[in-house]
Order: C-alpha cells, then structure tokens, then sequence
C-alpha cells in the first residue's frame, strides 16, 4: 500500500542526480540552496537523488579529471532512457581555473556525455539553474510516459 502511493507521488516528478567531477564546489553550494526554503526545490516537484538509476535529470558540476572521463560515461550508461544532461557552470564547459598547461582537466564534458543544457557562470545563481531543470525536465517525464502534475 505504502509502496504504490509513493509510485503514484512520484510518477509526476522530476527525480535528480548530482555529480561532482571535481572542483571547488561552488556550483554544489548553489544547488543545496535550492532544497533551502528560499528556493525550496521539491515544491516544483523537483527531488534529488544520488542514484542515477532514478534521475530523470543528471546535472554535472566541476571540472572533468582523467579519473573522472570513465566515470562519468559509466554513470550516464546507468540512467534510464531520455538521458537529461545539464552542464552547471564555467568548469564542465571550458575547465575554467584548473584547466592550465600540464593539469589533466578535460573540457567541454560534453565531449564525454550528450549534454542537453549549459549554465555557464562561476558559480551561476540558484534560480538559473531551477530554471535550466524546470525546462528540459517535463520532457524527459513526458518521454518516459509520466505527466508532470
């Protein structure tokens, strides 16, 4: 009983998975901000896992590392079909910072995982990045046969 009422809650969800490929953490510290009460993510239905086998969304944050180029496509591999993959800012797209002569920082991650939305900003502001989900989001719920309510 408790198990088909939480199926029926969540079917109108956004489900999120978080990775960090390194960093700073900046862009980590905005994303917690949205579960805060300023912003309170789940009011948009918006839920955040660390399995990427629930995320309807995984959202990438850091630079990406040698140790990391596998990683990353081995966890993209896990997620269920649409794959939602959102870029949150400057370091997966360009390396930013750690990207320096010698370092061993591969950018764009895109080069690694279809990525489906950019945030670029060091670190972008909270409301950008409620945004970018909130837009690719519904049609990753649509696309596996769930209505966003």
């Amino acid at each position: 009983m408790v198990k088909s009422l939480k199926d029926i809650v969540r079917s109108g969800s956004i489900h999120v998975c978080l990775i960090n490929t390194g960093g700073c953490n900046g862009c980590d510290i905005e994303v917690v901000a949205l579960m805060s009460p300023r912003y309170d993510l789940e009011q948009y239905g918006i839920y955040v896992h660390q399995n990427p086998r629930e995320a309807d969304v995984i959202l990438v944050t850091g630079a990406v590392s040698e140790q990391w180029k596998d990683k990353l496509q081995r966890i993209y591999a896990k997620a269920p079909e649409p794959k939602i993959v959102v870029a949150i800012g400057n370091c997966p797209l360009s390396g930013d910072v750690f990207n320096q002569e010698g370092c061993s920082i591969y950018a764009p991650v895109s080069d690694f995982i279809p990525v489906d939305a950019e945030i670029p900003g060091c670190p972008p502001r909270p409301s950008e990045i409620l945004a970018a989900i909130l837009a690719v989001g519904p049609d990753a719920i649509a696309a596996r046969g769930r209505q966003k309510r």
